[in-house]
């Protein structure tokens, strides 16, 4: 199914389709203020392993981001934040950037890495934003499989074409970037820079 949702004005009744898709096991592909992503009910492992299918990723090596509305998830599946990182996630976020953080017993086992860490992210995306406060909880996230072709990363269209078949919702919410978030490991104390994306580095760190 491919929905159109206004980027500045997401319909409530489109979230509210998309939200319940999650809560059936289903997996979207959505926008976000940077790349276009391929989530999940963070609860549903059903769903979890459709996905690793179509990355062709083993579930216990992959490294998942959870999709926050707001920072208030934080203390439900990251633990030990410190003040000073905490100024960092306030400045940074809503913004283009995941920070790796040290995962709460209410990150699901099969979501937790070898590290056990978990990447949050909270979009700067009205969309993203919406779907996370209706369906109560975290999305599941990783990037589209890679390829070459740039508007298949970008044009929610030719997504359609693609993934329909392995997907039960395809979002258009507009053309999408091609430069994904700026990664940002906050598990050692202080923040390091893991992949410089859309997120502005400086701006963030003192």
């Amino acid at each position: 199914m491919l929905i159109h949702i206004h980027p500045d004005n997401p319909q409530p009744r489109n979230i509210k389709t998309v939200a319940n898709t999650l809560r059936d096991g289903g997996i979207i592909i959505y926008p976000t203020d940077t790349i276009y992503g391929l989530g999940c009910d963070i609860y549903n492992a059903k769903a979890i392993e459709r996905i690793s299918r179509i990355k062709n990723l083993d579930p216990k090596k992959a490294q998942f981001s959870f999709i926050c509305a707001d920072l208030s998830h934080l203390s439900e599946y990251a633990r030990s934040i410190s003040t000073p990182i905490f100024r960092i996630l306030k400045t940074a976020l809503p913004g283009p950037y995941t920070f790796i953080l040290e995962a709460s017993r209410e990150v699901p086992k099969q979501l937790k890495s070898r590290k056990d860490t978990v990447g949050i992210r909270v979009p700067d995306h009205r969309i993203t934003q919406a779907i996370v406060k209706e369906l109560g909880h975290p999305i599941m996230s990783v990037s589209l499989p890679t390829d070459t072709d740039v508007a298949y990363y970008t044009d929610p269209e030719i997504m359609y074409d693609v993934f329909g078949k392995l997907v039960d919702i395809v979002i258009d919410g507009g053309i999408g970037s091609t430069i994904p978030s700026t990664v940002i490991d906050c598990t050692g104390g202080a923040a390091e820079l893991i992949r410089e994306g859309a997120g502005d580095w400086e701006h963030i760190v003192p």
